[in-house]
């Protein structure tokens, strides 16, 4: 039974040895045809200098405003000194035709760009189009008679964490560098934006790197190097890489608009807490929290509320708030997409049609003037009263705008302030102090332990979960 035993063991010992991937021994006929491909970008600013010779004066002294004036006349007529500051990067060529895929934080606000070959062959460049909310510049170059050579894009969404993964660029100004690793993470948030999710590698990425693309071992490129989280400067093998799918769908724009064009769904959104989600009895707190929607905009328009929680969208499950604004962005404009909405205990779905990123009712008339008494509402540790006109004038609440006043708080731990003007709770409409005392009777008679409240506060809408004091 032992030898059988040992014969399985070598059987499976030997087909993980026939089907596992082997180390590369060298990765130079991965990277000996990608070399002219990847270029050194050098972007000029021309900054002005003016002597400073202003003199120190104590504090308050007479003196100092009669100098600060005398001085600011004689820099004025002094004539000023311009001086060339470079920056350096990394860039791609993506088209014979010369178009070069970089970062835009290479490039922007630069007075002169030039694009330099591995040969070291220089070439002028100028900008088709950049994103700065997703760091990617597009720029193109004549090359003239030279032949140029171009990369491939790969899938980003079929690199797994341990991949191996090759970053070419010029760090530090040593153009032609290359560096290998593994990939450490995908999908990283490390608050570079909304519309993006970075890829994470080992593979050495320093100052100069940026722009430069991220192969796997096919020689595909999958991410475009951008950001190092180092406390140096140098690389510790915290480097991060926009994923190709994101990118080239950007690039794709730039190169045919000269900007980006990116859906737009028209809400404000925050994370569903575990407060929110059992004052909504949600199961789990996937999803994104509406706060707000923003008038006449798509999600307006097709009947997204605020307190609704998307749980998916075009059939993408919204496992963040943060996973919403990159799914949309990256959706086509005039797409008609189905969200699914949880609402007052029910999922519901609603079909929207994406516009354009951009990037019974009270009203002041029929309200009294006079304070009413305010009503303490124990359990929640707060005081409250229905509006009157001056609150109107004193929060400058829209005419239609409804709700009730807090006008003290008890619970020194709240997170609800005086002057916060509560509009709803648990996603029900509250026009006056008795429809809220009701409505805190009634949730607390199906034991839950918090409150969903939404309110306005200096003039936004937000949403805040309180605790019962008495449980």
């Amino acid at each position: 039974m032992k030898k059988f035993s040992l014969i399985v063991l070598l059987i499976i010992l030997k087909t993980n040895i026939i089907f596992s991937k082997p180390v590369p021994e060298s990765f130079a006929n991965i990277i000996d045809p990608l070399m002219e491909s990847v270029v050194s970008i050098a972007s000029t600013t021309i900054v002005e200098e003016r002597e400073q010779n202003f003199p120190q004066f104590p504090e308050g002294s007479p003196f100092e405003e009669f100098f600060k004036e005398y001085f600011e006349e004689q820099q004025r007529n002094k004539p000023s000194n311009k001086r060339p500051l470079i920056g350096l990067g990394s860039g791609f060529i993506i088209d014979n035709t010369g178009i070069v895929v970089t970062n835009n934080h290479v490039i922007d606000e630069a007075d002169e760009i030039t694009v330099i070959m591995e040969n070291n062959e220089e070439f002028p460049a100028t900008i088709i189009g950049r994103d700065p909310r997703a760091d990617i510049a597009v720029i193109k170059f004549d090359p003239k008679d030279k032949i140029l050579k171009s990369v491939n894009w790969g899938d980003s969404d079929s690199a797994r964490v341990g991949d191996w993964a090759i970053a070419i660029g010029n760090p530090l100004g040593f153009g032609g560098s290359v560096t290998a690793g593994i990939i450490s993470a995908i999908a990283r948030d490390i608050g570079g934006g909304p519309y993006v999710k970075f890829i994470q590698t080992d593979a050495s990425i320093n100052r100069g790197n940026s722009g430069g693309p991220l192969f796997n071992v096919k020689g595909e490129v999958i991410g475009i190097n951008s950001a190092i989280v180092s406390q140096t400067g140098g690389s510790i093998g915290l480097g991060f890489a926009i994923p190709s799918n994101s990118a080239r769908k950007i690039v794709s724009q730039l190169r045919e608009f000269g900007k980006t064009k990116r859906g737009w769904l028209g809400v404000q959104i925050q994370g569903v807490t575990d407060e929110i989600a059992e004052s909504l009895d949600l199961s789990n707190n996937k999803g994104a929290f509406v706060a707000s929607v923003l008038d006449d905009s798509p999600a307006f328009k097709s009947g997204i509320e605020a307190g609704d929680v998307i749980k998916k969208f075009n059939n993408v499950e919204i496992n963040t708030y943060r996973d919403l604004p990159r799914i949309v962005a990256e959706t086509d404009v005039g797409t008609t997409v189905n969200v699914e909405i949880w609402r007052k205990n029910e999922l519901i779905t609603i079909s929207v049609k994406l516009g354009e990123l951009e990037e019974n009712t009270y009203t002041s008339e029929n309200i009294e003037t006079e304070e009413s008494p305010g009503t303490k509402i124990e359990s929640l540790g707060f005081e409250i009263r229905d509006l009157n006109k001056k609150d109107f004038e004193k929060y400058q609440l829209a005419p239609e705008e409804k709700g009730i006043l807090v006008t003290e708080v008890y619970n020194q731990d709240s997170n609800i302030l005086v002057g916060d003007i509560i509009t709803e709770i648990n996603r029900n409409v509250v026009l006056n102090v008795e429809e809220l005392k009701e409505e805190v009777i009634n949730i607390r008679k199906t034991g839950r332990t918090s409150v969903l409240l939404r309110v306005i506060r200096e003039g936004k809408s937000i949403w805040l979960t309180l605790k019962f004091l008495d449980n």
